[in-house]
């Protein structure tokens, strides 16, 4: 918790110092108001005096107003430091998991990173507004009462010795249990997330097997888990109310028993005893307040450790200081070897070969084979786990990260598209471009025609994930986003399989000429896509199994020739 202080900062440092100063203002008017009535009770009432009565409730009324302008400037202040802070802690943790690498983002996965950047900080956030308000006021208003009480009567202080320790003991054995139970509570969030993540992301697949009451009771049983963990762990806590309450009432007895023969023997008056009873009170309400204060405590200190996890986690991925400049952008890769893991198998497996600047390389292979492996591992996606990846014979781990990304463009094998319009979509890492770039690419993606047709052209609606396109439309809108970039190096990973034929075979007449100087690596399933490649790779289970023109894998290659006769035709093939 003590890491995430470092994101109070600015104004909120102010604001934050402003707080607690003015519900010191509010626990001093607090404390002074039992003093007041039993100098009513004792020498007002006492004595029949009306207009001693009326003047000291005059003041507490308006002590009672100056206490409340201090509790509200104290919430208005506490308020505005724990929401700056909780801001700069999700932008903070936001901006890290920008940084972090595929491999790293794999580890944590989607709905923890999701969870911790929403719940995990709205804990961390009501527990920085809590500690402004209730933790300040709650020492001020316990050390204040207790000091108050003494000035009373130092023999019915005693009484405190008692009580406070009892107190105290049970707060810390609960919160050192208490702690790893909220830290399983926010772990089967996690899992409550994953679970809504598929069922919304798959929602027509589900309906499609007509699986709805499979998925509702998959969500039956993650719920009912949190929901015993989240139990288990309130139950703790929950714990130290009735004991507050059993300590505070045998005090309060305790102080009537001793307090009335010393009433009786005249060595206290009554109106003290009134006060004595309600300074007990403020203490018990302050100790209620630190227990509050500890069940917000343990949840957010749980999700601190989780924002800390992440935000300590080192990019595999890193630049180096004396990194170069990409001189040329011919790639070379050199007996290069890549798992995802330290526990996974190999995917790619002693991978060399080489593409010169300007060519157009075609990567076929069955699914799985390691293709879209391979292909990122030359923008830097993942790091080779041996070998060398060069381009312009300098290895990518010695190139400026910035330089590398925008040199290179990736049309992903899924079309991501953002909500917004198409035009913002087309703009998307390309801030710059004008109109006249976007209708260029847009025609070369085989893309302007449907954008047209529609009735506010690029200012059309493109809702999340691109809900309301069709398929192929989307991979179109990724292709032409990527064009406006004029990348060195265009890699497409199997990004025109939602496209029929005619179109596809007009997009790669299109890129042919649009990318005629720039080195090309194609993905494809379809051997249409990359048969007039100037070099085909064929990938068999994460190895190269053979390389050439499309001719001469059709006589050096069984796999290639079987994939070919079963897209062309044994007719076809035989006459080539």
């Amino acid at each position: 918790m003590r890491k995430l202080l470092k994101f109070l900062e600015g104004k909120a440092i102010l604001w934050a110092v402003i707080a607690p100063i003015a519900m010191l203002l509010e626990v001093t008017m607090d404390l002074t108001q039992p003093k007041l009535m039993a100098d009513i009770i004792d020498i007002g009432v006492a004595n029949g005096n009306l207009s001693y009565v009326f003047n000291v409730g005059a003041k507490m009324l308006l002590v009672a107003l100056i206490g409340l302008v201090g509790g509200s400037a104290c919430s208005i202040f506490a308020s505005m430091a724990a929401m700056s802070m909780g801001e700069k802690v999700r932008q903070g943790l936001f901006d890290k998991i920008q940084n972090l690498s595929f491999l790293e983002i794999d580890k944590f996965k989607t709905s923890s990173l999701i969870t911790r950047l929403t719940n995990d900080v709205t804990q961390i956030q009501n527990m920085m507004l809590m500690a402004l308000r209730m933790m300040v006021r709650a020492p001020l208003m316990c050390i204040g009462g207790i000091v108050m009480s003494v000035a009373l009567s130092v023999k019915l202080s005693f009484i405190f010795l008692g009580a406070v320790p009892v107190l105290l003991v049970s707060v810390i054995v609960i919160v050192k249990k208490s702690f790893p139970l909220f830290l399983a509570v926010q772990q089967r969030i996690d899992k409550i997330n994953v679970v809504m993540r598929e069922n919304i992301l798959g929602v027509r697949v589900i309906k499609a097997f007509n699986m709805e009451e499979k998925q509702c009771q998959r969500f039956d049983e993650v719920n009912d888990d949190l929901m015993d963990k989240s139990v288990k762990a309130q139950n703790m806590n929950i714990i130290l109310w009735p004991i507050v309450t059993f300590v505070m009432n045998v005090s309060i007895i305790c102080i009537l028993w001793f307090g009335g023969n010393m009433v009786f023997k005249r060595s206290i008056e009554i109106g003290k005893i009134m006060a004595f009873i309600n300074y007990l009170i403020q203490i018990m309400n302050s100790l209620m307040m630190v227990i509050m204060g500890v069940l917000s405590f343990s949840r957010a200190t749980a999700s601190a450790e989780r924002i800390n996890e992440v935000l300590e986690t080192d990019s595999s991925i890193k630049e180096k200081a004396n990194s170069k400049a990409i001189k040329n952008f011919d790639i070379e890769f050199k007996n290069v070897w890549f798992k995802y893991s330290n526990n996974s198998e190999y995917v790619l497996r002693n991978i060399s070969f080489k593409v010169l600047e300007g060519e157009k390389i075609g990567i076929i292979g069955a699914t799985g084979a390691g293709k879209s492996s391979l292909i990122s591992l030359i923008p830097r996606l993942y790091d080779a786990t041996s070998g060398e990846v060069l381009i312009g014979g300098v290895n990518v781990r010695e190139l400026r990260m910035k330089d590398l990304r925008e040199k290179i463009g990736v049309v992903l094998q899924e079309s991501i598209l953002f909500s917004g319009t198409i035009e913002d979509n087309l703009r998307f890492g390309t801030a710059e471009c004008d109109f006249s770039m976007m209708e260029s690419a847009s025609k070369d993606a085989q893309a302007s025609e449907f954008i047209t047709a529609k009735e506010n052209g690029y200012k059309s609606v493109v809702e999340q994930r691109g809900k309301n396109l069709s398929g192929g439309q989307k991979q179109r809108l990724s292709i032409a986003r990527t064009l406006i970039k004029n990348p060195n190096i265009l890699i497409m990973d199997d990004s025109s399989s939602a496209l029929d034929m005619s179109t596809e075979a007009k997009l790669q007449k299109a890129l042919n000429r649009r990318m005629e100087k720039s080195t090309v690596l194609i993905i494809a399933q379809r051997i249409s896509a990359v048969m007039d490649s100037d070099k085909i790779l064929v990938i068999d289970n994460g190895e190269i199994s053979a390389m050439g023109t499309h001719k001469e894998l059709l006589n050096i290659s069984e796999i290639y020739r079987s994939i070919a006769i079963s897209q062309l035709g044994e007719e076809v093939v035989s006459n080539v």
